[in-house]
């Protein structure tokens, strides 16, 4: 075993060849023998080694959880859900209790997780605050299958796992949803302002605004209000009483809203979702189409928004359990950014180490200048070639300058190093 834990597979497998030839039935000849083959990688030695505990009371149920685990390293789920089930038959464990539920979540069969959420609990092997969140999200998923063909079997459900969890926001959307859809619009407000106190969410935000279907833009903009001195200091009040000015075309509001946002006191860099809200402000407003152009380029190079993310899968739509099959995997966050090269003007063409070289040469090893030739005449830098090209870059630099929101300074005079410039010198000049 000290082997096994050093990683030397040499001398672990020479050790449980040993040990089983000397006490072969002993359950720590077995556990040695089936972890030597599986640091080297000897998958069919390892399952061969964990089939044989199966015959003996005391290695019954490590023999399974070693079936198991090879079972899913080679991609078997369904025998791998057998080991465990059959694991969970024989004893309360955890790996086996964690591992049907995964697969049944995977599954989309909520109620089957369901049930085995209690009995998890129900056998200690979860914690209650973690029992109590598991069944809120299943209950959720269950309400969201079922509010079509359903709607108060769903609206129950709904309803209790927003007591179960009163912070989860999909839970707390779907009942105020469904409560609106019955007419009892004070009930549906009060669940979605607590959840809203709690996690301010866009799902909740559109889902209070729209309560009453036959509201105005006007009416919509005072809820928004109201929503928001809910949480007062979110960006996702000022989001949607900005976003509700809009409709209601009241763009003095929305700019009012939206300000803290953009302006140089702002917390960070204004989101996505901000830079677009201003080109639709600009847009509707009616004003100068480079406003919108810019700000629809700042959206490109934007922050992400918040958004649920799970096994490094972002989403717009909350779901109950990742693609990898854990349950409540999905958290509401800001996705990390990558980092990337800062977008720079391409460096000059001029080598300055080169230029420096020259500059610096000491003067007693340097040769003296041939003579001029007598009758050439000097050439002109601005030749009218180079002049020509400075002038096409000049014409397409100021275009694009003016798309991105950036002044460019005014043109700088040619330097005109003289009659007595070395020749060898002016060839950078070319290139500036």
């Amino acid at each position: 075993m000290i082997a096994v834990g050093a990683g030397d597979a040499r001398a672990a497998r020479r050790h449980a060849a040993e040990a089983h030839r000397l006490i072969g039935d002993e359950p720590l000849a077995h556990l040695l023998r089936a972890q030597a083959a599986q640091l080297a990688g000897d998958r069919a030695a390892a399952e061969a080694a964990f089939r044989d505990m199966l015959g003996k009371e005391h290695t019954h149920t490590l023999g399974l959880r070693g079936l198991h685990l090879e079972a899913r390293r080679r991609g078997d789920h369904a025998e791998a859900l057998k080991y465990a089930a059959e694991a969970s038959r024989h004893a309360a464990l955890p790996w086996a209790g964690q591992a049907m539920l995964d697969h049944r979540a995977a599954a989309g069969d909520w109620a089957g997780a369901l049930a085995t959420v209690e009995s998890n609990a129900a056998a200690h092997l979860i914690d209650k605050p973690t029992a109590n969140r598991w069944r809120a999200v299943l209950k959720t998923a269950m309400a969201q299958e079922r509010a079509d063909r359903e709607p108060q079997a769903a609206l129950a459900l709904a309803q209790e796992a927003v007591r179960l969890a009163p912070d989860l926001t999909p839970a707390a959307a779907l009942a105020g949803r469904l409560l609106a859809a019955g007419g009892d619009y004070r009930r549906a407000s009060r669940i979605i302002e607590t959840t809203y106190a709690k996690t301010p969410h866009p799902d909740l935000a559109a889902a209070y605004l729209r309560l009453r279907p036959g509201d105005s833009a006007s009416d919509r903009l005072v809820r928004a209000k109201a929503l928001a001195r809910v949480a007062p200091n979110d960006p996702e009040s000022r989001l949607t009483v900005a976003r509700a000015a809009l409709e209601a075309r009241d763009f003095k509001a929305a700019r009012e809203a939206i300000a803290p946002l953009i302006g140089a006191d702002a917390p960070s860099r204004p989101t996505r979702r901000v830079c677009l809200l201003m080109a639709d402000l600009e847009e509707t407003e009616g004003g100068a189409p480079g406003a919108v152009r810019e700000w629809l380029a700042r959206a490109s190079r934007a922050p992400h928004d918040p958004a649920w993310i799970a096994d490094g899968i972002i989403s717009d739509v909350w779901a109950p359990a990742s693609p990898s099959g854990k349950l409540d995997a999905f958290v509401w966050r800001t996705p990390d950014e990558r980092l990337s090269a800062p977008s720079e003007p391409p460096p000059e063409r001029s080598e300055p180490a080169m230029i420096e070289h020259v500059a610096e040469a000491p003067a007693a090893e340097a040769e003296p200048p041939p003579a001029a030739p007598k009758e050439e005449p000097k050439q002109d830098l601005k030749d009218e070639p180079v002049a020509q090209q400075e002038q096409e870059t000049q014409k397409n630099v100021e275009p694009l300058a003016a798309r991105a929101g950036f002044d460019l300074p005014p043109p700088s005079p040619p330097d005109d190093p003289g009659a007595e410039g070395p020749p060898e010198k002016r060839r950078f000049r070319l290139f500036s």
